[in-house]
């Protein structure tokens, strides 16, 4: 290999770097490469086509029209309309291990950009860009866009999309020519924000086949592209969605752009996500404790706050075998509905006349963590807040933004409105037992302005900052991050958070796909996963316990209902689930997630392996009706062939309603071999729709 061009390597994957005639071209970011790589770019260099440049041209990974690029450029942006162009040099290459920089000069536009690759032992790759101007004028920065390229194989692509309470819905399909964007504009990450875009071959499953996955590290504004040109060549790329004037660099001044978080995987969309895993659990971040049985008791009590109430809520609670409790919105002052309060974190002393230490403490005797709710980037106009400083709202020039759910959005960009919503929380912490916060963000940003300019830029980084400034202050404490449910789960805020509520709808029925595809990228553990009423609040549909209770195991669990109203029969349960998911949850939480490719349309067939393959929990899901009598076989991949397990239908929160007069036989009990299980396995019963039960694989 030449002196300018690096490989990296993992098992999974390998990324192959060359500069060329001054241009860094990725050669190769797929398959494992080894084995003498000198000749590769000469392996594929291009020939020349009729009407076409004279020579070969290598845009490389600036991919610009000054060198003969005719797609989308990596930089875009202006000098007062002038160095609206760019050609850039690789000025230096350095290159140990699976680390990669490269600075890049534009001595005309006078600007720098650095530029770093790193792949992990779990085949994730880490693309960083710093842009710098280092002209004498400002430089007006209209988009940075990471780019890696797609072999042809990749012929389509996923990407998710959704509303409130139905988020992650997948959307496959063909890569045409053209540019195709996916953009998201809510100043949050957002309920329609795809958690990752993955470019695939036709015939790749969750099993097998080719993926190239990328996920944006941001939490605001963000677009993800796919881009086949003329000449058949097409990439994969994302970045932050910048508003006009959002990012001006004066001379000397730079923009980091997001972090693309990116995975090759040729074992299918399980690959994918195996790798997004282990890259989450190898931070020093990750959470490290076992993840807290948690109630929350907003559809318990919503805005009815009683103390009587409440500890007899805790009763129950205790009983059950919970570990952390969250009181939700409608602590402090004013708040008895929603619209008024936001912006007032004071406990209202007409609901806790002694304020909240006496139920923390009666939380806290019965060996229950307390958590507490906050919307702290929102404001009412009916607040002490917005009565006083009614400037310090996200606004563009005498307009005041529609409401959304009785709310705006204060500017955290003002030091004013930061120190506001920093020291009033970071108050309530310091005088409580407060173990966890539960951060809401339930509205879009629109018309979003900072003092005459765009904000949503500057808004993300300060929700950054106050997380990391109340983590620096109170060791220890736990950030959920709630937005409407799903709207803030990305790779940008997960470093600062502990948990994401997967979605306000805790219907079980719908969780399942919502968990589903989250959790393509995101590990379970991360995931709030709640029991929700029997009777839904988001769908109105009644769901079997049983059901509820599968679906909540395979995330960070909890329960979210009223408890109190629960028979005998389902309190027994309920604490039998508990003390299930007590025992098991190391397991689900560090295993590998399995997602069976499931021949039939009815059901889905998941669960989780331990890495040794020693144990497996999986999960029967009926969705709908069957079509025959006697559907497809449950099989069970990723398990040793040549060893014997004892596999049995299990149920910790009582039985899912079967339509049959017998279970089939193995349910109470089989051995069978590893191979057997995987290519012959067992028969699926049939349930009613709306329900499922569990499946352990042991090893023996």
């Amino acid at each position: 290999m030449s002196k300018q061009s690096a490989l990296l390597s993992a098992p999974s994957s390998s990324l192959l770097l060359e500069v060329v005639d001054g241009a860094l071209v990725i050669q190769h970011w797929g398959a494992p490469l080894s084995g003498d790589l000198a000749s590769a770019q000469s392996a594929i260099r291009p020939s020349i086509a009729n009407s076409s440049w004279d020579v070969p041209q290598f845009p490389g990974i600036m991919r610009e029209s000054s060198r003969g690029f005719l797609g989308r450029p990596s930089v875009s942006g202006h000098r007062n309309g002038k160095a609206w162009s760019t050609k850039f040099e690789v000025s230096n290459f350095h290159h140990v291990g699976n680390h990669v920089a490269i600075t890049f000069t534009d001595f005309h536009a006078q600007l720098e950009v650095v530029i770093t690759f790193d792949l992990d032992v779990h085949g994730v790759l880490q693309q960083r860009a710093t842009l710098k101007n280092f002209g004498d004028g400002d430089y007006s920065l209209n988009e940075y866009i990471h780019w890696l390229p797609l072999p042809k194989e990749a012929t389509q692509t996923l990407d998710f999309a959704g509303r409130w309470s139905n988020e992650r819905n997948p959307q496959r399909k063909e890569i045409a020519t053209g540019t195709w964007i996916r953009e998201s504009r809510e100043g949050r990450s957002g309920h329609n924000f795809s958690i990752a875009d993955i470019a695939l071959t036709a015939q790749t499953s969750f099993r097998n086949g080719n993926a190239w996955a990328t996920s944006i590290a941001w939490s605001g504004n963000s677009q993800y592209l796919v881009e086949k040109l003329f000449d058949g060549s097409q990439s994969i790329g994302a970045g932050e969605l910048l508003l006009p004037g959002e990012v001006i660099l004066a001379s000397g001044e730079s923009y980091e752009a997001p972090a693309l978080i990116s995975v090759f995987s040729s074992k299918g969309l399980d690959g994918v996500a195996a790798s997004y895993h282990q890259y989450l659990r190898a931070r020093a971040v990750h959470p490290k404790r076992p993840r807290p049985l948690t109630l929350n008791m907003w559809e318990a009590l919503y805005f009815d706050h009683d103390e009587e109430k409440i500890k007899a809520l805790i009763d129950v609670a205790a009983e059950i075998g919970i570990e952390r409790v969250v009181l939700d919105d409608g602590w402090f002052h004013s708040r008895r509905d929603d619209r008024a309060g936001l912006g007032d974190w004071v406990i209202d002393p007409a609901v806790w006349p002694n304020g909240l230490s006496p139920i923390i403490k009666y939380i806290n005797d019965k060996g229950i963590e307390f958590g507490l709710w906050f919307e702290g980037e929102m404001v009412n106009p009916d607040s002490d807040l917005y009565r006083a400083h009614p400037e310090w709202i996200l606004h563009e020039g005498d307009r005041t933004p529609p409401l959304w759910r009785h709310q705006l959005v204060l500017d955290l960009g003002h030091e004013g409105a930061f120190n506001h919503v920093l020291e009033q929380t970071s108050a309530v912490l310091g005088a409580h037992n407060i173990a966890y916060i539960k951060w809401d963000h339930n509205r879009v940003l629109v018309d979003a302005g900072h003092l005459g300019s765009a904000g949503v830029h500057r808004q993300t980084q300060a929700i950054y900052r106050l997380f990391a400034e109340l983590k620096q202050r109170h060791p220890g404490l736990e950030i959920e991050s709630c937005a409407s449910g799903g709207a803030r789960i990305d790779l940008g805020v997960i470093d600062l958070v502990d948990r994401f509520w997967t979605s306000d709808n805790n219907d079980a029925l719908e969780r399942q796909t919502i968990q589903r595809w989250t959790a393509q990228v995101i590990a379970p553990e991360l995931l709030g996963t709640h029991i929700g009423p029997t009777h839904g609040h988001q769908t109105g549909r009644t769901l079997e316990l049983s059901m509820r209770a599968t679906t909540a195991l395979f995330g960070h669990a909890g329960i979210e209902w009223n408890i109190t109203e629960a028979t005998a029969e389902e309190r027994k349960h309920l604490a039998s689930w508990a003390k299930y998911y007590k025992e098991n949850r190391a397991h689900l939480h560090s295993g590998k997630m399995v997602r069976v490719d499931y021949p039939e349309a009815h059901a889905y067939v998941h669960g989780v392996t331990a890495h040794d393959l020693s144990r497996a929990i999986f999960a029967y899901v009926q969705l709908t009706p069957t079509v025959s009598i006697h559907p497809s076989p449950i099989k069970f991949p990723d398990l040793d062939p040549a060893a014997t397990y004892s596999v049995k239908a299990v149920f910790p929160a009582g039985k899912p309603r079967f339509m049959l007069i017998t279970p089939p036989e193995w349910m109470s009990g089989i051995q069978l071999s590893g191979s057997a299980l995987a290519a012959i396995g067992v028969t699926a019963p049939i349930l009613a729709p709306a329900n499922a039960f569990l499946i352990e694989v042991t090893k023996l």
